[in-house]
């Protein structure tokens, strides 16, 4: 079983907590994942997740979700950090005419997605990525 943590370190943006751990439920059993472990979420401002892209990712500015894999290659345990930015929620929804909600779910999906080995470097793996997240976030 994976426990799963969120915080709500903003004022932006109401955070569905329930809707939002059911998501990820549905992620991990969908990527068939039976490991234990701990994926803790947090949803910030961004002048908070600037600074974690700068500092951990030297990145400067903001982004919309920063997502850390704790777990070493032969852990038997998922451990993970996530961050996201809900100004960038509000904002990429009006850019995609979408809802703040839909986007949060988006990137939820988004990070868990790269917790569990999936990237976004290339056409290819975009286009996977992209599609998972669809999967998930529209059922």
């Amino acid at each position: 079983m994976v426990k799963i943590t969120i915080n709500n370190l903003q004022n932006k943006l109401p955070i569905p907590e329930a809707g939002i751990k059911n998501l990820i439920r549905r992620i991990l059993k969908g990527e068939k994942v039976k490991k234990p472990g701990c994926i803790n979420i947090c949803f910030t401002d961004n002048k908070l997740i600037k600074k974690l892209n700068a500092r951990f990712l030297n990145t400067p500015g903001a982004t919309d979700v920063i997502a850390f894999n704790l777990s070493s290659k032969t852990s038997a345990a998922l451990l993970a950090d996530i961050a996201i930015s809900t100004e960038s929620a509000i904002s990429n929804s009006r850019s995609f005419k979408t809802s703040p909600a839909k986007e949060l779910l988006l990137y939820v999906t988004h990070g868990i997605l790269h917790i569990l080995g999936f990237d976004d470097h290339t056409i290819n793996q975009t286009r996977l990525m992209r599609k998972k997240e669809n999967e998930y976030v529209d059922r």
